[in-house]
């Protein structure tokens, strides 16, 4: 199940760290956050670093390395 529309203050206690996959600072910055130690443990939180309040998309954990795969494939009109 992906989930998104959760802001900042309802992921208190994830771990945000910028994406290797983050264009530097050309304004493509994404950052993934470890939410074990959040009520959401077992997925991963994607997020906008320049909308840290915004919304984030919550995928689980086990799902999270074929999403990478098909982001890094070009498998989403981004």
């Amino acid at each position: 199940m992906i989930t998104d529309n959760l802001t900042a203050s309802e992921l208190m206690g994830a771990v945000w760290r910028k994406s290797s996959s983050s264009g530097g600072n050309e304004g493509q910055c994404v950052e993934v956050a470890d939410l074990t130690a959040t009520p959401f443990a077992g997925q991963r939180g994607i997020e906008d670093s320049k909308n840290p309040e915004g919304p984030a998309l919550l995928i689980p954990t086990e799902s999270f390395a074929s999403f990478m795969t098909a982001v890094k494939a070009g498998g989403f009109d981004i």
